[in-house]
């Protein structure tokens, strides 16, 4: 008869071989991936970004303030300073957003 202590060790030694054959069974599977991989084309060189021109980056410099100042409003407060901005331009809808911003 046997013991708990053979029963709990032979349990032990089917769940390693269980494991074993599973990273078999997947090692296997990858070695042809692993293959095809090896065979593709190499990818081309990352594309460096386009350099922004110095109008194009203060533009989008000042299109950040603005909607920084305008996050910070009420739907009422936004609303004037679109229709300002419309108007009058971005630099004068920040000075605007900026007085209306609460403290």
């Amino acid at each position: 008869m046997r013991t708990s202590r053979s029963r709990s060790v032979s349990q032990e030694l089917q769940s390693i071989s269980r494991s074993l054959a599973s990273i078999v069974r997947t090692i296997k599977r990858l070695g042809p991936a692993l293959a095809a991989a090896a065979r593709a084309p190499e990818t081309p060189a990352a594309r460096r970004p386009r350099q922004l021109s110095a109008e194009r980056r203060a533009a989008l410099k000042l299109q950040g303030q603005y909607i920084g100042h305008v996050r910070k409003l009420s739907l009422r407060q936004r609303a004037r300073v679109k229709k300002l901005r419309s108007a009058k331009g971005v630099r004068a809808a920040i000075r605007f957003a900026m007085k209306m911003a609460p403290s």
